[in-house]
């Protein structure tokens, strides 16, 4: 058999990470707040606490199974091997058209926060220029990441600085009982997994990964650790300062925080930073879908024209760009909060299988909670949400039966 193309191994420790911050630090914490305060009230930090305990359970199997299968793909690699093509073949589905709709969810949060009256437009430019960053290799990609990732904390630590500094601060906020249930609060740990599902994008990049085997179990824990610190004490400044009520209407919290604490002039460099991290976003969530393709395209599920690997660049190019055409054209027609509901369920099913194989391993009690924990989240989140990606996950698995 003829050797397949391989990816370049180019990227270090501290490039995962920025990889994963890219991702994690993304859209989410600018929108992802305001649905979840409307589903759990005060109880905002509760549901933070349980959908980082589900993201723990999903790094903790991811990176032991990146150490192990180095390969572009992530869970759909790790599936096939430990479970069987069925299971590879239905991550990877939930994985492209969870990841796929965010990926235009998040496009389109670039356009309304730079140019409102042309965010279709604004969105589709954005998908274009960054698949091309992308196109160009993996370096080039990790480069800007970085810098987009800086611009990202500084605005994020200028918000709570400014905001638990000199705002109108709270505690009572933070939590009250009569406005707290169950159902609600599972319901905003689901839809605030959406903004922490980037923390593991470097598994699906393995192939790119220098010495993978330690590099990807260190880099994913660090991601994760970081993500957790920053969504924590932004979300304890916006609930402090805003109240549930108040945020969980709110179309652009972190700017209305700002506001509200005395800072009216802060708030378009709040939106630049949402804009900023958007964009952050994207550029990981695309290079994770392509790697996923990549993979999906070798094995003969997907055209394998998709598994070309340019031999200047290093990168799935095409993949790349078939990738990039496909949001550009659902960031026409996508809702963003509805995005955000069907993108968590799919995800969810993607790491829920990513902790079966992770079963097969041994030391099962952190993956069989983190089983338990992404289908709780998946089916407590609202119902369109629900039967969307209930509708998806099962056409992916009847294809996948007629398949084998």
């Amino acid at each position: 058999m003829p050797q397949r193309p391989a990816l370049h191994r180019r990227l270090g420790t501290v490039d995962a990470v920025i990889i994963g911050l890219g991702s994690a630090m993304g859209a989410g914490v600018f929108v992802a707040f305001a649905p979840a305060a409307a589903a759990a009230a005060s109880g905002l930090l509760i549901g933070l606490g349980l959908a980082a305990v589900v993201a723990y359970c999903n790094a903790t199997s991811s990176a032991r199974l990146a150490a192990l299968y180095p390969q572009s793909g992530g869970t759909y690699v790790y599936a096939r091997q430990r479970l069987g093509g069925f299971w590879g073949y239905l991550a990877g589905w939930s994985f492209i058209g969870g990841k796929t709709a965010s990926c235009a969810a998040i496009a389109l949060t670039v356009g309304h926060y730079v140019w409102p009256g042309w965010a279709h437009a604004v969105a589709v430019a954005a998908v274009v220029a960054l698949t091309a960053v992308n196109y160009a290799g993996i370096q080039k990609s990790a480069l800007l990441t970085r810098v987009l990732v800086a611009v990202v904390l500084a605005v994020l630590a200028a918000v709570v600085v400014s905001v638990l500094g000199f705002g109108d601060v709270d505690a009572a906020r933070l939590f009250t009982v009569d406005d707290v249930s169950a159902g609600g609060v599972l319901r905003a740990a689901g839809l605030l997994f959406f903004a922490f599902a980037g923390y593991a994008r470097i598994a699906t990049l393995g192939e790119e990964v220098r010495d993978p085997a330690k590099t990807i179990p260190r880099a994913i824990p660090i991601a994760l650790g970081i993500t957790l610190v920053v969504y924590a004490a932004v979300a304890v400044a916006v609930l402090s300062e805003l109240g549930s009520g108040t945020l969980a209407s709110a179309t652009a919290p972190l700017a209305d925080a700002v506001t509200a604490a005395g800072f009216p002039g802060f708030e378009p460099v709040v939106r630049a930073g949402a804009a900023v991290a958007a964009l952050g976003s994207l550029l990981a969530l695309i290079l994770g879908v392509s790697r996923t393709t990549l993979a999906m395209a070798r094995d003969g599920h997907l055209p394998r024209a998709l598994a070309a690997v340019h031999p200047r660049f290093g990168s799935p190019h095409r993949a790349e760009v078939a990738v990039g055409a496909v949001v550009a054209v659902l960031a026409v027609v996508v809702d963003v909060r509805g995005a955000i509901g069907f993108s968590s369920f799919a995800v969810l099913v993607y790491y829920a299988i990513a902790n079966a194989a992770a079963f097969t391993l041994g030391r099962r009690v952190i993956p069989t909670a983190g089983i338990i924990g992404c289908l709780v989240l998946a089916f407590s989140l609202p119902a369109g949400s629900v039967i969307a990606g209930v509708s998806v996950v099962a056409v992916g698995a009847a294809a996948g039966v007629w398949k084998r």
